[in-house]
């Protein structure tokens, strides 16, 4: 069971601000911002495991020892090509939120929800790195690692998010899932990796898009990508 503990050095204040929906506000207090972006790095604990199966593109089945059949149209195509996938969970642990509920019992509103945000830079910047090991492994067998894609992207549904959590081994780094299929912690991130013979990467650019392409959300202010109309 490969786990790994990625090292956060920084968080970025541009994605933290983008994640609290205020890019466009140009006026804001800097120091806030770096405040909740120092305090995120020092409360984050990341951690990431993950468990490489066989995956048949065919049937559209990850051949774990209780088969996954893959049904939904956006997953299908994301690993269209892929001999195996990835299956991975990452969280950053409970002292981040735990310090956001007490910022809002203490009226600091805005604070709260900035080291929030900073809390979802720090997952994804940990995801990230999950991910490049994965692809320094998978290079040592002979295959190329594509673009992590996680339940709720597209048409891929949440509900699989107990059966995703359960391949990754989540429950290895604490992690588990409540009924409405909500991460515990909150701040975590499962998700499916396809690991490609070298041939098919040819093909990978034009199923690889970024999750903003997936998201049919056109007013979230933590879109990183204009809509194709």
């Amino acid at each position: 069971m490969p786990m790994y503990h990625p090292r956060l050095t920084t968080i970025d204040p541009a994605e933290t601000k983008r994640y609290a929906g205020l890019t466009s506000k140009s006026d804001f207090s800097a120091a806030l911002l770096a405040e909740a972006c120092t305090q995120g790095q020092l409360l984050a604990m990341p951690k990431g495991v993950w468990q490489v199966y066989v995956y048949d593109q065919e049937e559209h089945t990850i051949l774990s020892p209780e088969p996954l059949v893959l049904t939904a149209d956006s997953v299908i195509k994301h690993l269209h090509g892929a001999s195996q996938v990835a299956v991975m969970a990452v969280t950053i642990g409970l002292p981040l939120e735990q310090e956001v509920s007490n910022l809002f019992s203490q009226n600091q509103y805005t604070l709260a929800l900035l080291l929030d945000a900073a809390g979802t830079t720090a997952v994804e910047t940990a995801c990230d790195a999950v991910c490049t090991i994965i692809g320094q492994h998978a290079g040592r067998s002979g295959l190329t690692a594509g673009r992590r894609f996680s339940p709720g992207y597209g048409s891929w549904s949440v509900e699989v998010q107990p059966e995703i959590l359960k391949l990754a081994t989540g429950a290895s780094i604490e992690l588990s899932v409540t009924d409405t299929k909500m991460l515990v912690p909150r701040k975590s991130v499962t998700a499916i990796v396809g690991l490609y013979p070298y041939h098919q990467t040819v093909n990978l650019s034009h199923q690889q898009e970024l999750a903003c392409d997936k998201c049919g959300q056109a007013g979230c202010h933590a879109r990183k990508e204009t809509i194709s109309k």
